[in-house]
């Protein structure tokens, strides 16, 4: 990755920061515990997201 990056991939690469995160206590709470973990998590040295 470069460090001069453009707008655009910037972008991308904070959206899936900020998706990549653990589910709030809450939502557990609210759903009856039928939601118990984020499928989506990505790790950073397994998963690559293709940009």
């Amino acid at each position: 990755m470069p460090s001069q990056k453009t707008f655009r991939t910037k972008q991308k690469l904070a959206k899936a920061q900020k998706q990549n995160r653990p589910i709030p206590q809450w939502i557990r709470l609210r759903t009856g515990n039928t939601i118990r973990y984020n499928s989506k998590r990505r790790h950073w040295r397994k998963t690559r997201l293709g940009i």
